[in-house]
């Protein structure tokens, strides 16, 4: 039996692959060829018109939101270069700023948008598959207390970690649960990335390449002074249902919005570390899990449509 993850990835796909058809109706005098690079114009596209025009009702506008992400993604995993797509962006919503929001061509496009992104927007779980970690989004309604919005779990030594976003109601805060083998407790975490204002690609180190050629997720991290942290602003107990899964207790940190919106513009092959500071008699010891970014945009995105 197929399981539901498949199935709700491919209806999705199939949705979004039919909506991204359709919005190439706008374009005028030429058809676009088919490809990552594409797929990202004329969703980026139709979400600028929308923004415009307000043709989606919200449902519908962050299903879009959401899909562009993934495409976004996709063309940058296929080797689109960053500048490339930025150029891609600007021509989509420079078309977008001219369109007639009267037109033909308009209301024909948004009425077949629509329908293909209904049933995307209908979905109450998704799972966006990475290299070596997954991103699984939930938007389910629930008075059960705080659960995991959109997590990664994240094994590193005998240590677990769930990272991601959660909360009782979508979208949540950006949190960390962690529980650790030997019961020690950190006095500090930080979130560490690249920062785009030092480093503006992002670093893949090919030398430590493992099986089939994938970085291992610490090998796309960028060296310390390519890269800008964020501290934790509260530390609490987990409760159950934020606990990695068949841990007993956990440490639950939560940090700054801001460094989702940071998390958010990361090239989806990069990685990001969790940070976990302890005293030691020798000074500090770090204990440091890794976060792939993957499709983070695409599931942060896919929680602005709201629960179900």
């Amino acid at each position: 039996m197929t399981s539901p993850r498949v199935r709700a990835t491919a209806r999705a796909g199939r949705w979004t692959a039919s909506a991204a058809a359709l919005a190439a109706l706008v374009v005028a005098g030429s058809a676009l060829a088919a490809g990552a690079a594409d797929l990202y114009y004329e969703r980026t596209l139709m979400s600028a018109v929308d923004g415009r025009c307000r043709l989606f009702e919200p449902a519908v506008g962050a299903a879009l939101k959401s899909a562009a992400a993934q495409a976004r993604g996709a063309a940058l995993r296929s080797g689109v270069p960053q500048d490339s797509l930025a150029s891609v962006e600007r021509r989509a919503r420079g078309r977008a700023s001219t369109a007639d929001c009267a037109s033909a061509d308009i209301a024909t496009a948004a009425t077949r948008v629509r329908t293909a992104f209904k049933g995307y927007a209908q979905l109450t779980r998704m799972t966006w598959p990475g290299d070596f970690a997954d991103w699984r989004g939930d938007r389910t309604v629930t008075r059960l207390g705080p659960m995991w919005r959109l997590s990664q779990t994240s094994a590193f030594g005998h240590d677990r970690m769930v990272f991601g976003f959660g909360g009782e109601e979508t979208p949540g805060a950006l949190l960390a649960a962690v529980s650790f083998s030997d019961g020690r407790t950190p006095y500090a975490a930080r979130l560490v990335m690249r920062d785009p204002a030092r480093a503006a690609l992002p670093y893949l180190d090919r030398r430590v390449s493992g099986a089939k050629g994938r970085i291992p997720l610490a090998g796309r991290t960028p060296p310390s002074q390519a890269t800008r942290a964020f501290a934790a602003e509260a530390r609490s107990t987990a409760s159950e249902r934020l606990r990695p899964t068949g841990t007993k207790s956990a440490i639950l940190f939560r940090f700054p919005m801001r460094a989702a919106d940071a998390l958010d513009s990361l090239d989806p092959r990069e990685a990001v570390a969790v940070e976990f500071v302890f005293a030691g008699s020798a000074g500090d010891q770090v204990r440091r899990a890794y976060v792939e970014v993957g499709d983070f945009a695409a599931g942060r995105a896919f929680l602005q449509i709201g629960p179900r």
